[in-house]
């Protein structure tokens, strides 16, 4: 049985990259048919195609009234797509960032997280007014309200990427030699293989983890977090490797934003998230790699090789903290 897992595990594996090529071509041209920045698609079309697991996730715990989940699951994903896909694909290749990311999307990030951040009471935890195991269970919530306005700041975002795209065309004479509806055929495809490679790894690595002894709780904060968060990384690698930078960048930033607005927006617009001290750790976490990232970012406008590394040992030391805590 354990030898089906292994190969389940490659199926997926060869999904997901294959799926992720497929997808990343048809963005780029999507992109050179519209004449819209690739960073646009990789802020919307790349963005939303790589968060479908999380949504997946969390949705269906909001709806079993479980989604304390989708909080962790957010906040997870966010933390993983810094430090790993970008600081992965800046390893293999200087990663560009583009000004516009850095001026507008980047510092959105952070203050949004920031302001979710204080709305389930990470202030108190920073002063120290959490110590009892009955408010480290219960320290915080993100209510229906919060939920609501994250949705409407999502809906807003979106009306002003899509009007400063028609408001600032690509001027480059730049023509794609793939029509429209090939491109539209090539994400709904890439996307059907990402998602559906992605259970398939997350699924049996869970089993294979159990074979070999791995707690519950350990696969989840390994190899579930992974799991959903290997779309992103997948493209974003495939992305640079193409050359697409921007598309990668776009991507991590993106997913990021729609994690935060649109996923976390709607499961607790279903059923609000009763926050326990752990996570409020992780989000302010979460704050403090953001603005690291920021930093070398704006440092050249490129995130390095040697910055990269830096961004992979900080995702190590945290997962470590996670799993003794």
């Amino acid at each position: 049985m354990i030898f089906l897992y292994f190969v389940i595990l490659i199926i997926g594996f060869v999904a997901l990259v294959k799926g992720a090529d497929i997808f990343v071509d048809g963005s780029s041209a999507l992109a050179k048919i519209f004449k819209v920045p690739g960073v646009i698609i990789g802020l919307t079309v790349v963005a939303l195609g790589t968060s479908l697991p999380e949504l997946a996730v969390s949705t269906t715990a909001a709806l079993a009234g479980a989604n304390e989940i989708a909080l962790s699951n957010v906040i997870g994903s966010n933390i993983f797509n810094l430090l790993v896909v970008l600081g992965f694909c800046a390893v293999i290749c200087p990663v560009p960032v583009d000004k516009v990311i850095l001026r507008r999307d980047f510092p959105l990030s952070i203050i949004l997280t920031a302001g979710v951040f204080a709305a389930v009471g990470g202030t108190s935890l920073l002063s120290g007014q959490i110590f009892s195991k009955a408010m480290a269970d219960n320290a915080g919530v993100v209510s229906r309200i919060v939920g609501i306005v994250l949705l409407v700041i999502f809906v807003s975002y979106i009306g002003y990427l899509i009007f400063d795209a028609i408001r600032h065309p690509v001027t480059e004479e730049e023509i794609s030699d793939i029509p429209l509806w090939k491109a539209l055929i090539f994400i709904l495809i890439g996307v059907i293989m990402i998602v559906a490679g992605g259970k398939a790894v997350v699924y049996s690595a869970q089993n294979i983890a159990r074979f070999f002894g791995m707690t519950e709780t350990l696969i989840g904060l390994t190899v579930v977090a992974l799991g959903t968060s290997l779309p992103e990384l997948v493209t974003s690698i495939v992305a640079a490797k193409k050359g697409e930078t921007s598309l990668a960048v776009g991507n991590v930033v993106g997913s990021n934003l729609f994690n935060l607005l649109f996923i976390l927006g709607v499961s607790t617009t279903i059923h609000p998230v009763t926050v326990n001290v752990a996570s409020i750790y992780d989000m302010a976490i979460l704050i403090f790699v953001s603005l690291v990232t920021l930093i070398f970012s704006i440092t050249g406008r490129t995130v390095k090789r040697g910055e990269g590394a830096v961004m992979l040992l900080f995702y190590i030391c945290d997962t470590a903290f996670a799993v003794i805590r």
